[in-house]
């Protein structure tokens, strides 16, 4: 009997010692799989031309993939190193190099929308590419077959270019441990971009080359971080930065402003667009001739006689109330009774939602010169972006033919338009200098600021369309004007304004005075003897 206890146990020493021996090999394989690469760099080269201002422009595409991993990799680790970041991004781009150009003198610019979670197919086919997607001004473009031709106003004639997309967008995807934590977010954005450009610099031998940014939208804060990343963690200095339809401060939003109580400079920053889209819609009780001194009109009561008045609140006396509701009136072309209703304060989707409600239409979002069906007439704001509805057919179509067809790259690929972001982004920003990320609402201004104190000759220009609803353009001004940074700086910053929407390029001669102005920027900061 007690040698078959012994035996017994014996037995289960062995179970227990096999049982262990097993769980650490799948531990250690589970380790090696999350250790191991998710991704490989790609390539594809092509050659292509296009004609600029009547200029023959022979260039080199290549569409391909770098690979980037989380903050806190290490590559001289060992790959057994457990406290090296598993997650990865592989992130998609197209590089366009001119022919015969001198890489050391020749400027190349990193291009990238915003979103956060969009592809950079906008600025790709509709900007400044070679190839330009043809869609209508201000009304539905009709559906395909789509029209897509050579791009006279690609910035090819004065810089290389990259379009990248952001990971988990467009060809980009990610994978590994937390991979959503570690790249969806305000900071870990800004790494993987950083991490991207330190690459491409390294791989196509352009570190002696002036350096841009080019940021639309929720690329603008992204570009407002990268700077200062670039300059304080990677010493890499910039020429110059392209700011197209900004937002660095997020409570100056006309998105959703009524949530954020006691902060109304939304509000104010946002008439001056209320009053463009009023202008061009015919809905002002006496239109004035010229756009542009009604807009500096709509600017000074903004930030003067409206901006006291929700100053004061509640307390605001009843006779100043209702003649600041028919000043308003006069501005956005709503009925004074809806305004007082509105306590003085509109949103941007309720403005979108009523200007034109008597027709039942929605005006547009990212360019108010769009107007729509609207969804449903008893909703208290706009339901849908009438341009995006208008356009992105066109767009999407457009690029999904040219980078299979031209540019030989996505065979067997889905190209995902967005990423699916929100429920995962973290917006939390940790400034310069703060000692730990702050979880609300993100302020990129001490980025920027910073980053022109770091590199002084470093040039800003700021470009923004009147008729844009998603980032106003006044918004832009006033945060430019409210940077922490001396005057001689201030001195750095340019300021372009264009009769179009946030996607200025989407509106023809936006298009050319955009191009005409960014190949000025770029020719008088390139440092090129």
């Amino acid at each position: 009997m007690k040698r078959i206890l012994l035996l017994a146990a014996a037995l289960t020493l062995v179970t227990t010692m096999a049982s262990a021996d097993d769980a650490a090999n799948k531990d250690k394989a589970a380790h090696a799989a999350d250790s191991a690469p998710h991704f490989e760099a790609t390539e594809v080269k092509t050659d292509g031309t296009v004609s600029i201002a009547g200029a023959r422009v022979d260039y080199q595409a290549v569409a391909g993939t770098i690979v980037v991993h989380a903050k806190g990799w290490d590559d001289s680790a060992p790959k057994s190193d457990k406290e090296n970041p598993t997650a990865e991004a592989s992130m998609f781009y197209t590089a366009y190099f001119k022919r015969g150009a001198d890489a050391a003198k020749r400027p190349i610019m990193f291009i990238y929308n915003g979103g956060p979670g969009s592809a950079t197919v906008w600025l790709h086919m509709g900007a400044f590419g070679p190839k330009r997607v043809v869609t209508n001004d201000d009304t539905h473009t009709p559906a395909a077959p789509y029209s897509v031709v050579n791009n006279d106003y690609s910035l090819l004639d004065a810089s290389d270019l990259v379009f990248i997309d952001a990971p988990g967008a467009g060809f980009s995807r990610i994978a590994g441990k937390d991979a959503k934590k570690e790249f969806w977010g305000v900071d870990p954005d800004i790494h993987a971009f950083a991490e991207f450009i330190q690459s491409f610099l390294s791989k196509y031998n352009r570190w002696n080359s002036p350096k841009y940014l080019f940021g639309e939208s929720y690329g603008t804060p992204r570009s407002a971080g990268l700077s200062y990343v670039l300059a304080n963690d990677y010493s890499i200095d910039l020429n110059g930065v392209v700011l197209l339809s900004q937002i660095l401060n997020f409570d100056l939003s006309v998105d959703g402003p009524e949530t954020n109580p006691g902060i109304d400079t939304a509000y104010q920053v946002a008439l001056p667009t209320y009053a463009a889209t009023a202008w061009y819609h015919n809905k002002l009780p006496n239109k004035p001739k010229e756009l542009l001194p009604f807009l500096h009109k709509a600017e000074q009561f903004a930030m003067g006689e409206y901006g006291l008045a929700l100053a004061k609140g509640n307390s605001l006396d009843d006779k100043t109330r209702k003649d600041i509701a028919q000043k308003l009136h006069n501005f956005t072309g709503l009925p004074v009774a809806y305004i007082l209703k509105a306590n003085l304060r509109i949103s941007g989707g309720e403005f979108e939602k009523n200007l034109q409600g008597d027709k039942d239409l929605t005006t547009g979002r990212l360019d108010t010169r769009f107007s729509g069906v609207t969804m449903d007439p008893l909703s208290k704001e706009a339901a849908y972006d009438p341009q995006s509805a208008a356009i992105s057919s066109a767009y999407i179509s457009a690029f999904n033919n040219y980078v299979r067809k031209d540019l030989k790259y996505g065979d067997g690929k889905t190209y995902k338009i967005y990423a699916n972001v929100f429920k995962d982004w973290s917006f939390k920003h940790k400034q310069p200098d703060m000692p730990f990320a702050f979880p609300g609402s993100p302020n990129l201004m001490p980025d920027l600021a910073a980053a022109m104190k770091l590199n002084p000759d470093m040039k800003i220009l700021l470009a923004g369309g009147y008729y844009d609803l998603a980032t106003p353009y006044y918004e832009g001004w006033y945060e430019m004007h409210h940077l922490t940074i001396p005057p001689a700086l201030q001195k750095n910053i340019e300021y372009r304004y264009y009769q179009s929407g946030h996607m200025v390029y989407a509106h023809i001669p936006s298009l050319k005075g955009i191009h005409d102005d960014v190949v000025d920027f770029i020719q008088r900061t390139d440092n090129v003897k």
